[in-house]
């Protein structure tokens, strides 16, 4: 893992002795202290390694994006330790399959903490994985780091989420369409609560900007079976799509969208759950020109991104692309690890405390840590499906987005949370 260049000191953003001392001072930890436990379910810091859980679908409809998330975390475990761990201590990880099943997480993630005894989680896909472990990890006060973008509305103490919040994809993404004039849109989901909230966002952002919703329609998730609905959008004519499907049956929607006469170019559709690992698996020959929104892409340019792709093909082969879920995971875990390296200990408290401005040179660029939310300022970025199946970047923000995950900026949001 050498070849990227990653030292702990490239870790740490403004960490004085005197600022850990500080926060930790706050929480009542004793700085330098490796043996502290979570104030709820005690984690296992007594030997040379500690465990970390990773959890993640590694079966199921939703295998075909979280797999690659699992990879990547387990590559960002391998960089920490290659560099001398966290604290004196390696890492352990110690994997879970939610199988795509939401009950199941909640299963494995009370396993993780109670019985492997892990000082923090990575992982979740959908919001409906996320919701149910959610309580699983607030009961026992362990951390969860969330790599995906999501609908937003939503704060735990226990949760860091370092994919984007709404702020930082789905408004820039609209706002993107509207001073394009594609104005007249059909929303397409899985159904599930990250497509439906995500719709309730867009139709409050369609009310208050000038666009219109012709039509909103649902799949349930896995879904194989989109003839009406591609129906339905072909017959409503929009100017454009926005689509909240997720796993495989993106696959399926954009097969039939194609053999229904329908393109990028006469109606594009703009994803928010489709990444370069989705590109290959549904076929570039159906997605060619298609838009995406996402804060990352593998054609990103920048140092940190060429080490972190020629790390991930090396070790998982020459042809896997990498993807902005894959790249989110795998900054969770250095963000992590900086955050333990700030507290000087593995104690949640301890480390949320220490979390504020916590950076981080990721491949997308550097975030940054707010510690207030426990999200991640990032930038976003609008993308086109290539005939190569890489994703190209056509728009961004011009620098990181500072998380607003209830939409407090924005007027026309009021009332939603």
């Amino acid at each position: 893992m050498s070849g990227l260049g990653i030292s702990r000191r490239g870790l740490l953003a403004g960490a004085s002795a005197l600022g850990a001392s500080a926060a930790l001072s706050a929480c009542g930890a004793k700085v330098g202290s490796d043996t502290s436990s979570f104030s709820g379910t005690k984690a296992d810091t007594s030997g040379d390694t500690v465990k970390v859980g990773l959890l993640n679908s590694l079966s199921g409809t939703m295998a075909i994006s979280e797999v690659t998330v699992h990879n990547s975390l387990l590559l960002a475990v391998g960089e920490v330790n290659a560099a001398g761990g966290v604290l004196g201590r390696k890492l352990e990880p110690v994997s879970q399959d939610g199988a795509s099943d939401w009950p199941t997480f909640a299963e494995k993630a009370e396993a993780l903490i109670t019985d492997d005894r892990v000082v923090a989680t990575f992982g979740c896909w959908t919001s409906a994985s996320r919701k149910a472990v959610k309580p699983v990890f607030e009961r026992h006060r362990s951390l969860l780091f969330y790599p995906v973008q999501y609908e937003g509305l939503e704060q735990s103490p226990y949760i860091f989420y370092v994919g984007a919040t709404t702020n930082q994809q789905i408004v820039p993404a609209l706002d993107y369409l509207r001073e394009r004039g594609l104005t007249r849109l059909c929303l397409v989901g899985s159904d599930y609560v990250f497509p439906r909230t995500a719709n309730k966002i867009i139709k409050a952002y369609a009310k208050a900007n000038g666009m219109e919703v012709l039509g909103e329609e649902y799949a349930p998730l896995g879904s194989t079976e989109f003839s009406t609905i591609v129906n339905k959008v072909r017959n409503a004519g929009p100017d454009a799509v926005f689509n909240t499907l997720n796993g495989d049956s993106n696959v399926a929607f954009f097969k039939e969208y194609k053999s229904g006469g329908l393109t990028a170019g006469s109606m594009p559709v703009l994803s928010v759950s489709i990444a370069e690992e989705e590109v290959k698996s549904i076929g570039t020959q159906y997605l060619e020109g298609q838009l995406t929104a996402w804060n990352y892409y593998q054609t990103t340019p920048g140092a940190a991104n060429a080490a972190f792709v020629k790390a991930y093909r090396a070790a998982y082969g020459a042809d896997k692309p990498t993807s902005d879920p894959m790249e989110a995971a795998y900054l969770s875990v250095h963000l992590w690890a900086a955050m333990v390296e700030k507290a000087g200990s593995f104690d949640a408290a301890a480390v949320r405390a220490a979390s504020d401005g916590v950076a981080f040179d990721a491949p997308e660029g550097r975030v940054t840590v707010d510690g207030a939310s426990q999200h991640v300022y990032k930038t976003a970025r609008i993308g086109k499906v290539g005939a190569d199946g890489l994703i190209e970047e056509v728009w961004n923000s011009g620098g990181p987005v500072r998380p607003d995950p209830f939409l407090k900026d924005y007027t026309w949001a009021s009332g939603l949370s």
